[in-house]
């Protein structure tokens, strides 16, 4: 079969391969994975089209099955993997602090888990506002506004725990 026969063929079996096979995995797995096997069947019945019988639709099915069953022997394998893992080196359930650190795991322990996430990510990390943008999924705008409330809830804690708050605010020039 030439290409161009060959490509014809498929394209006038596959959107009725689509949408049966879409259906039949959305009712067996979640979303991501549907879409993994779809494409993997459609790769599969684009290598075999020679082998495609009229029942394209039902052939499909059992490539799909098959391409879903190795999924799931994937995913169970990388769990125990993951198990095994976290046996023998467990992650670690806080970030260790830097150095000199004055009670600030304690104020960082006392925001809301988005604030101390963007001020270790400000902070930390050593990104810019930009940065953290592209890593937050949201504006650089929003990043400001946000660093801003972060930094001010970080202030108000560790003044509440009797810290320095990062820095002596100068009073020269202020009348008292």
């Amino acid at each position: 079969m030439n290409v161009d026969a060959r490509r014809a063929r498929f394209e006038a079996v596959a959107p009725a391969v689509i949408d049966a096979v879409r259906r039949y995995l959305a009712r067996r797995t979640d979303p991501a994975t549907a879409d993994d096997v779809l494409s993997e069947t459609l790769l599969i019945c684009w290598r075999r089209l020679e082998a495609m019988p009229d029942e394209h639709v039902l052939w499909a099915y059992g490539i799909a099955r098959n391409c879903l069953a190795n999924a799931d022997r994937g995913r169970r394998r990388q769990a125990r993997l993951a198990a095994r893992i976290a046996r023998l080196d467990p992650p670690r359930t806080v970030s260790e602090p830097p150095a000199g650190d004055d009670g600030l795991t304690d104020a960082l322990a006392g925001l809301r888990p988005e604030e101390a996430e963007l001020l270790r990510l400000w902070a930390w990390e050593d990104l810019s506002p930009a940065q953290i943008a592209v890593v937050l999924g949201v504006s650089v705008n929003a990043v400001n506004i946000r660093l801003h409330r972060a930094r001010t809830s970080l202030r108000e804690q560790l003044r509440k725990r009797g810290g320095a708050a990062g820095h002596e605010e100068s009073t020269k020039g202020r009348r008292r």
